[in-house]
Parts: C-alpha cells; sequence; structure tokens
C-alpha cells in the first residue's frame, strides 16, 4: 500500500484520500519544466491531483500558480497540502472541469501529467478512470484548453505514454503548435523508452532539442543524470 504522505526537501505531499499518489515519472516532470518557466509566469497545472506540480514548480519558481481539479477529494488533499507549503501565497486551486471551467485570464504555462489511457484496462472505480483515463479529459481536450488559454507566446508541458507521443505531436500540429523540447524517459540502459515529456509553443521557427533521461544505471543505482535532476527535489540526494 503506498505511504499517506512523500516528503521532500521542502514541502510534504499527502495523498492517503487521491487515486493520483507521487510517482517517478510525475516528479521527473515537475523538475524538467520547474527551472525552465520565466519568472513572474501565470501557471496552470491541468488535472493538479495532490498538488505535486504545483509544489515542485513553486519551490523553484516566483510563478503564480493555478491548478485545477475534477476529483473532489484529491482536490480537498490538495488544498491541505498547498495551506502547508511556504508558497501558499502564490498557490491557487479550482475545483471543476477543465473543458468546462472559465478560467480568469490566459496563462504563460500550462502545464499536465492527463489521464493516459483510452477504454482499456478500465477500473471498477469510478475514480481511477477518471484520474488515469481519457474519460474526463482527452489529449484533443487539453490542446483545446492549451489553444483558448495559453498566450500567444507561452508554451505547454505535458507527460506521455511513450507509444502516444506520435499521435499528440500530430494532434498538438493541427492546433498550430510544435515541439520545443522532447525528452524521453527510460528506466535503465536495458530498458525500451516508456514515457515522454514534451514542451511545446505555437512558435514555429525553433527546431526540436532531443533529450533523453534513463533513470537507473546498469548497477541499478540512480543515474547521475537523473540525480542532478532530482537533487533539489529528494530527500536522499
Amino acid at each position: 500500500m503506498p505511504n499517506s504522505y512523500f516528503r521532500f526537501k521542502q514541502f510534504i505531499v499527502q495523498q492517503d484520500r487521491s487515486v493520483q499518489k507521487v510517482c517517478t515519472d510525475a516528479c521527473i516532470l515537475g523538475a524538467w519544466f520547474a527551472g525552465k518557466i520565466p519568472a513572474g509566469s501565470r501557471v496552470l497545472d491541468i488535472g493538479s491531483g495532490t498538488g505535486l506540480l504545483m509544489l515542485m514548480i513553486a519551490q523553484k519558481n516566483s510563478s503564480e500558480i493555478q491548478g485545477i481539479e475534477i476529483d473532489p477529494a484529491s482536490y480537498q488533499q490538495q488544498l491541505e497540502n498547498i495551506e502547508a507549503c511556504k508558497w501558499k501565497e502564490r498557490l491557487r486551486s479550482f475545483s471543476g472541469d477543465a473543458r468546462k471551467y472559465s478560467f480568469p485570464g490566459k496563462f504563460d504555462f500550462i502545464i499536465s501529467n492527463p489521464p493516459f489511457f483510452e477504454s482499456d484496462l478500465l477500473s471498477k472505480s469510478e475514480q481511477k478512470n477518471i484520474a488515469k483515463h481519457s474519460k474526463a479529459l482527452t489529449l484533443e481536450d487539453l490542446i483545446k484548453i492549451s489553444e483558448n488559454y495559453l498566450e500567444t507566446h507561452g508554451s505547454i508541458g505535458v507527460l506521455l505514454p511513450f507509444h502516444r507521443t506520435s499521435y499528440f505531436e500530430e494532434l498538438a500540429g493541427k492546433y498550430s503548435f510544435c515541439v520545443l523540447e522532447k525528452l524521453l524517459i527510460r528506466q535503465t540502459p536495458r530498458h525500451p523508452y516508456f514515457r515522454t515529456i514534451l514542451h511545446l509553443s505555437r512558435d514555429k521557427g525553433k527546431d526540436t532539442s532531443l533529450f533523453e533521461l534513463t533513470i537507473q544505471n546498469e548497477q541499478n543505482e540512480y543515474s547521475e543524470g537523473f540525480t542532478a535532476l532530482m537533487k533539489d527535489f529528494y530527500f536522499n540526494f
């Protein structure tokens, strides 16, 4: 059974009532963008769960960060995690469906760890299906929301299963978004890629920068790259 909380260097994520537990790939997403977002930006986290990404960004960035979460239990836990952190004055959370919500203004950066799956492997728990399957938010929904609420100069950060990367890139292209950066993630050098992080914008004048991250080395120890990325957040680094 997962721990009821996850302790980082500067904050704690309580997660006992949320189906969206802290996981390594979500932490990579937060760490990858926390230092990239320009200071003073307006940031939106779509499907913000326990508030993990909001807290990671707030630790390294002075931006105003807002999140929206559809699951009531996760939303309440997010409020508790925000209230307990040192950056709560810059964090704001909404409860609701991002597809229907009328946000107050536009954003410079939108980040999301969206539901991964379509109709396969559905759970008996509707709460888990909403969190993990695209029943409440499809990848096209995510792009449409970004199209409506992203500033012209803004960009998007998204975590995907590796096998859905090409599909999302093609989908984003239909809405005039292009890939600025692509991070391919694998567990060890022996494993294939299993996650992709994409950084997208409407700036068509830039080529895509490609990066790779291997979480563990051949000795099953955390790699230098992973340790360098997570050292500001993980206690044991």
